[in-house]
């Protein structure tokens, strides 16, 4: 069994350079007190070649409960500054909030009273008339309303054609009152064809009303009475050439050929205006007749006449 103060293999050993007798005498030759050492048996001493530990580090060396100081005056002034923002952004919110709901209010307000808010959103490039079949006619009528919206640009692309061609009579000698004429009917029956029959309907499909209804009625023969006589275009009523009409075209066949031809096209364009415009008419008098707002009609005009005697 292996002593209790037996050498530890593992142990590194300590090498003393100056236990050889050799190497005291030069060393001791080298650093001038070798004499001493040598007489006396003694070993210089020698620095170890390991380093010192280094102290241990106190406890609360890495102390995480540490709290950092910071400014009073600095903190304090930025704290107040956020309190400050989240106030008036609070305050804006608020404001917002009060205004949508007044504009909410108004909106209701207005539809309960029939007010119906109009945005203007036709033509796209420069909007002047609210115009928006698939999102506020019934689907059953958009097709009706539609064609409906044809006759009206009907009229209109008759009433251009119309100057046109009476701009080229008054070019070959037809006088320059037919062509103020042609000016006159453009002016007056463009917006009067969509105040007077074109958004009566649409604001009749629309809403269901009866009485859009009869003004629609009313105002859309007399807009299919005006293609019948702009198409035929006699001189009793309208005294010279200051509509396209195929009795116009037929008297200037013999005086200026070209300009026949513009009339023969506007008669074209009327006709074709005055078939539309008939089958226009014939379909929502059947819708009309059909939904019952005729005798809805009929009892609104005997109310009214009651009222009126009474």
């Amino acid at each position: 069994m292996a002593g209790r103060y037996d050498k530890n293999p593992f142990d590194e050993e300590e090498v003393n350079p100056f236990s050889d007798p050799a190497v005291r005498t030069k060393a001791s030759s080298n650093y001038g007190g070798g004499a001493f050492y040598t007489s006396t048996g003694g070993v210089p001493p020698a620095s170890n070649s390991r380093l010192s530990p280094l102290p241990p580090e106190p406890a609360d060396f890495y102390d995480r409960g540490a709290t950092i100081d910071i400014p009073l005056d600095t903190a304090g002034s930025g704290y107040q500054d956020l309190k400050r923002k989240e106030k008036e952004l609070q305050a804006k919110e608020a404001e917002l909030k009060r205004r949508e709901q007044e504009v909410r209010r108004r909106e209701e307000a207005a539809a309960r009273a029939g007010i119906v808010l109009e945005e203007k959103n036709w033509p796209p490039f420069l909007p002047i008339i609210h115009h928006d079949i698939a999102n506020e006619i019934p689907i059953h009528l958009q097709r009706l309303q539609y064609v409906a919206f044809t006759t009206y640009l009907g009229i209109v692309l008759c009433l251009f054609w119309n100057i046109i061609a009476v701009t080229t009579a008054w070019i070959k000698g037809q006088g320059v009152k037919i062509w103020f004429l042609a000016i006159i009917y453009f002016i007056s029956g463009v917006p009067g064809g969509y105040f007077l029959w074109y958004r009566p309907l649409y604001r009749a499909f629309r809403t269901d009303s009866a009485i859009k209804f009869g003004w629609f009625f009313l105002f859309y023969l007399f807009h299919i009475g005006f293609c019948v006589l702009a198409a035929v275009a006699p001189p009793i009523i309208f005294k010279g050439k200051s509509l396209a009409g195929i009795l116009a075209a037929i008297d200037l066949t013999n005086q200026a050929a070209i300009v026949a031809i513009f009339y023969f096209i506007g008669f074209g364009l009327f006709c074709l205006e005055t078939v539309l415009s008939i089958w226009v008419i014939q379909q929502v008098y059947m819708y009309f007749r059909g939904s019952g707002k005729a005798n809805e009609m009929k009892r609104d005009a005997a109310r009214g006449a009651m009222r009126a005697a009474l």
